[in-house]
């Protein structure tokens, strides 16, 4: 597959990764809409291919000592580098509202910043993930 086709696809899997987001999460905004959407996923992909793999290298000590548990946080700073490269797109704090399913009870609860890029990170990966996966098959 051709350099530009390969991350032609994992822009527009960034993409959708970054809308269902801000779909699920309250502390997910677009300011400017689709162009915003379109912007932080063309960071997302950049970011992704030129200052992961550094920052992976200088987590390799944490992640060694930890087993890999650490390597969510790769995820969270990329995210975050997004949000401070792209203003326009920003993730806070917000108020989960809970649910009642038949008896099954979430209660509401408060996530600060810090859960909120956990929980957006930990949603654009599943998508990503999902969704390549889908291609493949």
């Amino acid at each position: 597959m051709s350099f530009i086709k390969r991350y032609f696809r994992f822009f527009l899997i960034n993409l959708l990764a970054l809308w269902l987001t801000a779909f699920i999460f309250t502390g997910v905004s677009f300011i400017g809409g689709w162009q915003t959407i379109a912007l932080a996923a063309l960071v997302l992909t950049l970011l992704g291919t030129l200052i992961k793999p550094l920052v992976k290298l200088l987590l390799l000590p944490v992640n060694l000592i930890t087993l890999g548990a650490f390597r969510w946080l790769v995820n969270v700073i990329v995210l975050w580098l997004v949000t401070f490269v792209i203003p326009q797109f920003q993730i806070k704090s917000f108020l989960f509202e809970g649910f009642n399913y038949q008896g099954f009870i979430i209660p509401s609860f408060y996530v600060a910043t810090f859960w909120a890029f956990v929980l957006s990170s930990l949603v654009i990966s599943l998508t990503n993930s999902l969704t390549l996966w889908l291609i493949k098959k």
